[in-house]
């Protein structure tokens, strides 16, 4: 597997690796992209994502329930959704914006895989 520098990724690329090195939820990425791109709706922002997905750097999964060993609750990325379920969910326009109820719980997170970590940055 070929692993490029990030200079060698556009910018648009680099913004969905470091967001997922952030373990950021989807909307979160959009703040990092130009306006142009942002603008076009989630077609344009799937036609990014999802090759980074298909090269095994990112992982798009949900927010599940945490709890830490001393009783703190939280929110943590769950298991990878399928991948043949992207294509819809990444259409959906609503994944691509903030919760308006503020709850995170079960909204589309990026996160680097093993391989994307290993990326020299």
């Amino acid at each position: 597997m070929r692993y490029p520098a990030t200079d060698e990724l556009s910018s648009a690329e680099r913004a969905f690796m470091i967001n997922a090195s952030e373990i950021d939820i989807l909307p979160g990425v959009r703040g990092d992209l130009d306006e142009s791109l942002v603008s076009g709706g989630p077609s344009g922002l799937t036609a990014i994502l999802l090759p980074l997905v298909d090269e095994g750097w990112i992982e798009v999964c949900r927010l599940v329930p945490w709890a830490a060993p001393e009783g703190a609750q939280g929110l943590q990325p769950g298991p990878s959704v399928p991948r043949q379920e992207l294509p819809a969910l990444l259409t959906d326009a609503e994944n691509w914006e903030y919760p308006g109820d503020g709850e995170w719980l079960g909204r589309l997170t990026l996160v680097l895989t093993e391989s994307g970590r290993r990326i020299p940055r």
